[in-house]
């Protein structure tokens, strides 16, 4: 068996990898009868030097590998034919703009294996990059307070060496003393961002006293789970099963915090029929404070109203107008600044390739080598080698058809 890491061809540029050279090494002294090789790429962040220092080869042709491991979706052009790729697709939600990868990957009777799609058998998800997806979004949320009122030094993520340097960054950024901010959701993401507001000193405290009193010896945030920003509408006790199933039975309790914030940083996973977290009715409220969200979730025109759009890295902020419901300038008066960047992990590509290398080779390429016997990888095959959906993605028959 022969695998390949191959390059990321879609655009803008992703500088992640699936897994450093260390990584690499360790895959071939764990598995020695199992050949690996690495693509060549003008765009990764590592470069090809250290992959052949730690004994990688780098070639330019994977046709001849049987396993193809990515990042990102594979542009429909570089798809090679009957192999079994592994990679983010975007498609299991019928993603319109995907539909025609996922037909050209049944013509050319490629397996797929979406890492989405990988499941523990609580359903939670395996692998992904939610860590640093949350840790970046918050940074960010810090450079758009800046960017807002003109005063940050905070320089983009992705200009910078490391997570560490990052870090060393927004500890040195001058905060106004009495800023709040709330953070919701406490999956990977969540636990992301509060990890980077821990590690520049922003101090965490109770949720009743960050609603009712203001803080003036340092910058402070909150961090709520689904409970704390959902309510039952008959004024019942919060079930989170009931939740789940029954979200219609809930109302969001979230505008209290709205008014007490100055930062909102969006970190929550959210499923379809729960409740919006904050409406655009609610950023009409004469009493919210809210300046800056940072929407890492970035569910467009949905549970956070004044997501709009996605925002880049190059382009990391936008205005919204609450009175007009609609984007506009940043200066305008009233307006919030929404930062609502959809690839943040790509800000900082060799610390989140190390964190996603680590997930694979504890959880995914075993299952590739020595067998599936949970049934892991056949919950995420969405295609095999005889250009069919998988009996579990059936229901795509019609998305594909209409590509």
């Amino acid at each position: 068996m022969k695998f390949g890491l191959i390059r990321e061809g879609k655009l803008p540029p992703d500088e992640r990898v699936a897994l450093t050279p260390t990584q690499c090494r360790e895959f071939m002294e764990r598995w020695p009868d199992v050949e690996l090789v690495v693509q060549e790429s003008e765009v990764r962040r590592i470069p090809a030097e250290e992959y052949v220092q730690a004994g990688i080869s780098v070639v330019a042709d994977v046709s001849d590998c049987d396993v193809l491991i990515g990042v990102k979706e594979v542009n429909i052009e570089d798809l090679i034919a009957g192999k079994t790729y592994l990679f983010f697709s975007h498609t299991y939600k019928k993603q319109p703009y995907n539909a025609e990868l996922l037909a050209a990957i049944l013509e050319k009777k490629v397996s797929l294996i979406d890492y989405e799609m990988l499941k523990k058998p609580d359903g939670n998800r395996i692998i992904g990059f939610g860590r640093w997806a949350g840790i970046v979004g918050a940074y960010n949320g810090l450079r758009a307070w800046g960017l807002r009122n003109k005063t940050s030094h905070l320089p983009r993520a992705i200009d910078g060496k490391d997570l560490q340097e990052m870090i060393s960054n927004a500890q040195a950024e001058d905060l106004p003393k009495n800023l709040k901010i709330v953070l919701t959701g406490y999956g990977r993401v969540g636990r992301g961002a509060a990890e980077l507001l821990d590690s520049v000193g922003i101090r965490e405290v109770d949720k009743k006293a960050f609603v009712l009193q203001e803080f003036i010896d340092g910058p402070v945030y909150t961090h709520l789970d689904i409970s704390d920003y959902n309510t039952r509408k008959d004024g019942g006790e919060f079930n989170r099963d009931e939740f789940i199933s029954h979200p219609e039975a809930y109302k969001s309790s979230f505008l209290p915090y709205a008014c007490a914030a100055d930062v909102y940083i969006a970190g929550h996973f959210y499923a379809q029929g729960s409740p919006y977290i904050i409406s655009r009715e609610d950023f009409k409220h004469p009493q919210v404070r809210l300046k800056v969200v940072a929407d890492i979730s970035c569910d467009i025109d949905g549970p956070v109203a004044c997501t709009l759009r996605p925002s880049t890295v190059e382009d990391p902020v936008y205005g919204y107008d609450p009175a007009n419901e609609n984007e506009c300038a940043l200066d305008t008066p009233g307006s919030i600044t929404v930062m609502a960047i959809d690839n943040l992990p790509c800000e900082l590509p060799r610390d989140a390739s190390k964190g996603f290398g680590r997930e694979m080779l504890d959880h995914v390429i075993p299952l590739l080598i020595e067998g599936d016997q949970g049934g892991v990888l056949a919950g995420a095959r969405e295609t095999n080698l005889d250009g069919e959906l998988c009996d579990k993605y059936k229901y795509l028959q019609e998305y594909v058809a209409g590509a």
